[in-house]
């Protein structure tokens, strides 16, 4: 029986892979009896990232032992494409999109509450409490590092590719379908907490004299108590969500 195994990885799981392996078969020396799981996030793929895995043309589970002579494809997650009757190596969707995010991606954490969503960001959270916190809360962790999602009890993750912030945020509204979910100016960008529509006699001891002369309609937050209103700041943050929906509705109809 030959030791080596043969393996291709499909569509953006090639970002994982240095450039002499991607997008083609290759060859890989099995030295131990292990599993699939075990083998693809040797190479440096992580299993969040993963929805089919085909070995010798049927699809198999991460516990799958890997044999020598092997032949594996290995499939990202689908979006648009049926695969129901196959076996899926990616737990159901979670019911509410929610999450978690490393110590690298605050920016990006402002954008989601920005644009309405459930985000948990610390810019001293260490990687096992980031962790427990995605198990626990039932949160989608997001990284920029691989070697997090590769944890055994992460369920649902996802690798952030870029290191922009404005394109992080579109890749993830594309990546999670959530075109139909964003709910904009709902959430404290500071602290996640839910913003409320707040009387102006309840909160004007603590504006400005020239804002409680220029505005009416004032907004708080249900955690920290931040006092919102719609200057010059949200007009700006406006205009930027709409330059993100745009950007996301150009890309899906491309």
């Amino acid at each position: 029986m030959s030791d080596q195994i043969t393996i291709r990885f499909y569509e953006e799981l090639n970002d994982f892979l240095p450039e002499n392996q991607r997008k083609v078969e290759f060859k890989h020396e099995l030295k131990q009896t292990r599993s699939v799981k075990d083998l693809i996030e040797s190479l440096g793929v992580p299993h969040t990232e993963i929805d089919l895995i085909i070995t010798n043309g049927e699809s198999v589970d991460f516990n799958c032992l890997v044999n020598g002579g092997d032949h594996i494809s290995v499939y990202p997650v689908f979006e648009l494409l049926d695969i129901s009757p196959l076996n899926h190596c990616q737990p159901r969707p979670l019911r509410t999109t929610r999450f978690v995010l490393d110590t690298h991606l605050g920016r990006l954490a402002g954008y989601l509450r920005m644009l309405g969503f459930d985000t948990l960001y610390q810019n001293d959270c260490d990687d096992p409490a980031l962790a427990q916190i995605s198990v626990d809360e039932h949160r989608i962790l997001l990284t920029c590092d691989r070697k997090l999602l590769m944890r055994n009890q992460i369920s649902h993750g996802y690798f952030v590719r870029s290191r922009n912030p404005q394109k992080q945020i579109k890749e993830i509204l594309l990546r999670f379908d959530l075109k139909n979910n964003l709910r904009p100016f709902t959430r404290c960008m500071y602290c996640n907490g839910l913003i409320r529509s707040v009387n102006k006699q309840k909160i004007e001891d603590h504006v400005s004299d020239r804002t409680r002369l220029y505005y009416n309609e004032f907004f708080q937050c249900d955690t920290c108590k931040k006092i919102y209103w719609k200057g010059s700041h949200y007009e700006k943050m406006e205009k930027m969500v709409e330059i993100i929906i745009n950007k996301m509705s150009n890309e899906l109809t491309h």
